[in-house]
């Protein structure tokens, strides 16, 4: 099928943890990269856990590819499988339905970003707005380098469900969090500050970044980080420091 997904090794490996060998993850993405929903025979010289490791992992990828081009209510249980190519048996191994699917998606999911934002923020060091750039930088990276999953985290999940959209919101309350705990930290002011700042400064970023990825306007987001630099700085440091931001270049 032309729409069968193609996992990435590295982002697998790191999915899936340390428990086996690049090389037999590379040997079990081969062999069931050829399969049409069923267990290749050379499967069975790897190890189950890992076959059944990389199995769930193609569905989660499926689900968010699923959700980004039908959108989350079209994207039945069929259309998950087909482009996972795994059978629907093997679906329900590893998941009750398809909420359940989407759900866990999108929690590996956001554990993902979090993550990569987090060691991206710490390569600032101790200089607030330069964690604060890094890490806007990585969300942008994030973003245009997987279209779906940002679609399906970003859009889809605000019209799947109350749980999906909980979720969602608790992402974007752990990033306001972030940027009010490194504020009061780093900053000779930022105790004075009410984490209500952060908060409407996170709100502001994922308005403005639903507006691009609802659009499907994934090209350029690079140059977004100007004007979001000044919008997170200005409150915390003033005009002055967030104009600096504004007229900056993107590094």
């Amino acid at each position: 099928m032309s729409d069968r997904i193609q996992l990435n090794q590295e982002t697998l490996i790191a999915a899936i943890g340390d428990s086996w060998s690049p090389a037999q993850v590379g040997a079990a993405m081969e062999l069931l990269a050829r399969s049409e929903g069923r267990f290749p025979s050379g499967a069975r010289k790897l190890p189950s856990d890992l076959i059944s490791a990389v199995q769930r992992e193609r569905l989660m990828v499926a689900m968010l590819k699923a959700a980004s081009e039908l959108g989350y209510r079209e994207a039945n249980v069929q259309a998950v499988i087909e482009r996972a190519g795994v059978s629907r048996p093997t679906f329900y191994e590893h998941f009750a339905n398809k909420e359940d699917c989407f759900l866990v998606a999108i929690d590996t999911t956001a554990t993902r970003l979090r993550n990569r934002v987090a060691e991206a923020a710490r390569q600032g060091g101790g200089n607030w707005r330069d964690r604060l750039r890094l890490g806007l930088e990585e969300l942008l990276r994030f973003i245009a380098t997987e279209p779906d999953t940002a679609r399906t985290l970003i859009v889809e999940a605000r019209a799947a469900s109350s749980e999906a959209a909980r979720r969602r919101d608790d992402l974007v309350s752990h990033f306001a969090d972030c940027i009010d705990t490194q504020a009061r930290e780093l900053l000779p002011d930022g105790r004075s500050h009410s984490a209500i700042t952060a908060s409407g400064i996170a709100g502001g970023i994922e308005a403005l970044l639903y507006a691009r990825v609802s659009k499907g306007e994934f090209g350029d987001l690079e140059s977004l980080l100007p004007s979001m630099m000044y919008f997170v700085v200005l409150p915390y440091e003033g005009h002055e420091a967030a104009g600096e931001e504004l007229a900056a270049t993107v590094r």
